[in-house]
């Protein structure tokens, strides 16, 4: 805990608090502008560099990172790992950098393969990563999403069998230890922010029933499952972790036996706390979504309204919610505002979608 108090007093040093409440959005120089295309972000670090993918004119996936607020083209650098297919839905797709800028995702080859990489700017430099077990076929591989302050990796694969399975690894990243909850035939890690300072992952595994489980791994290796009271019992129910903080505290939704879902926040201890935003829809697949939550304990996500229009939410540690919509947001199903992850200081990068499902990309100052 010494160590993670440390880190934060250097990244208070490095940043500070003044900041206006406002929305801008970016757009990555060669997103798309077709339905589906264009760009989204999926994390930001201390120091406010974003990090994320677009979606080109051809459906390639590219990777991006952008400084300054994303504010003009000049701010973004656009990279490929070497490997990345050039056909539809294959390339680059980064979704997490810590505080010293190192950034992972996975890339999809021109067979569809997954392969991770850890790489950092000026993104000439890749690390591939290839989980022993993963299968070699389409849509199988190895999926990276999340990096620590100390390098470390985690991740899930699929092996030959289209099964799933958790991993972390360390620099140099030669050796991969995986895992599964007993009971699981399917273990997701949750993508950008499932990975604490001190090595804990976070994520779902379902169950030969196809229900969801939340589950928590330290370092050591042990791990500790849990389900949310209220939580559906049925295929496609359940508990699913989203993200952790350094202080060990995991959000998620549920989805309950009505196939509508619920925020849920579970501190270091086990203790579980569950929420809904007003405005939420009651419908299947309608409710509440957190996505992110960082140090202090600031929780961002998406809800979804009866007409299935998506919208932003800030939960403060106190349970203060703040809706939001970036302007310009669609207003059909599917379509709207979707965080993502806060930084440590309370900006949140995500996406959204305007009325001809094109994305973009977002910063939201507290």
């Amino acid at each position: 805990m010494n160590r993670l108090w440390k880190v934060v007093s250097v990244v208070f040093l490095a940043c500070g608090f003044a900041c206006a409440q406002s929305i801008t959005t970016f757009s990555a120089p060669g997103g798309g502008t077709g339905a589906d295309q264009g760009t989204g972000g999926f994390d930001i670090n201390p120091q406010g560099t974003v990090v994320g993918s677009l979606h080109d004119d051809n459906n390639v996936f590219h990777g991006f990172q952008c400084v300054s607020g994303c504010g003009s083209p000049s701010t973004f650098t656009e990279y490929d790992a070497p490997g990345a297919g050039t056909g539809a839905n294959q390339g680059t797709i980064t979704f997490s950098n810590n505080l010293f800028g190192e950034t992972v995702g996975f890339f999809v080859d021109a067979n569809n393969v997954a392969h991770g990489f850890a790489t950092a700017a000026p993104f000439r430099n890749f690390a591939t990563l290839n989980a022993p077990g993963a299968g070699q076929g389409a849509g199988q591989g190895t999926f990276a999403g999340n990096v620590n302050l100390g390098g470390e990796i985690a991740g899930y694969y699929v092996d030959a069998n289209n099964a799933s399975h958790g991993f972390v690894s360390y620099p140099p990243y030669r050796r991969f230890t995986s895992f599964d909850p007993p009971g699981s035939v399917n273990t997701l890690t949750a993508v950008a922010t499932s990975l604490s300072l001190e090595g804990t992952v976070t994520g779902t595994y379902f169950d030969a029933s196809g229900v969801a489980h939340g589950y928590v791994r330290t370092a050591n290796g042990a791990i500790t499952e849990f389900n949310v009271t209220g939580a559906g019992t049925g295929s496609g129910q359940g508990t699913e972790c989203a993200s952790i903080s350094d202080a060990g505290v995991v959000t998620g939704n549920y989805i309950d036996a009505n196939n509508v879902n619920h925020g849920f926040i579970r501190g270091p201890f086990g203790d579980i706390t569950t929420f809904d935003i007003r405005g939420q829809g009651t419908g299947a697949g309608q409710g509440t979504f957190p996505e992110g939550i960082n140090l202090v304990g600031y929780i961002t996500g998406q809800y979804v309204d009866a007409n299935n229009v998506n919208h932003g939410f800030v939960r403060s540690p106190l349970g203060h919610i703040t809706t939001f919509d970036v302007p310009g947001a669609g207003t059909a199903a599917g379509q709207g505002t979707l965080p993502n992850t806060p930084n440590l200081f309370g900006v949140v990068t995500g996406q959204w979608v305007d009325a001809n499902n094109v994305h973009y990309g977002f910063l939201r100052n507290p």
